[in-house]
């Protein structure tokens, strides 16, 4: 039975979205089962549950732009990095040496996609948000495994 998306669920809609990107990895399985195989493949798995999940949300939300952006940039050609001079202190920092403390805000705004541009408010409504949906990826996921007896 057919619904408007406004109409379907979150979870509803993720798992089309999912399946469907699942259904098109599966088309691409290569026989092999080698660690590299396996590896890649999920990966895939990964990213297609992220571009399902923040597709899903839409553009309305900070971390679904942020997701949809990080993947569209993955697909393009990338170029090689030039090296430049590094500086001591720099070099200390990022080997061992002394780290600032990170207050519970920065370390929220780190794990969030997008999340370092965000207010505080905005940053708890994002991440209440991400979570929801964090759990509902997780919730079809499980349901798509005990389906597949896996």
């Amino acid at each position: 039975m057919y619904m408007h998306p406004e109409r379907q669920s979150l979870k509803t809609m993720f798992a089309f979205r999912f399946l469907g990107a699942l259904a098109r990895i599966n088309q691409r399985r290569s026989s092999s089962s080698a660690a590299t195989t396996i590896i890649k493949r999920s990966r895939r798995i990964k990213l297609a549950a992220d571009a399902s999940m923040a597709s899903t949300v839409g553009t309305k939300r900070d971390w679904s732009r942020a997701v949809l952006r990080k993947l569209r940039n993955r697909s393009r050609p990338r170029t090689i990095p030039i090296r430049t001079k590094v500086s001591m202190a720099k070099r200390k920092r990022a080997f061992g040496g002394p780290q600032p403390e990170l207050s519970q805000a920065d370390k929220l705004r780190y794990l969030l996609p997008g999340g370092k541009a965000m207010d505080f408010c905005s940053l708890l409504d994002e991440t209440a948000s991400y979570i929801k949906c964090l759990t509902t990826q997780v919730q079809v996921m499980q349901k798509i495994a005990d389906s597949l007896g896996l």
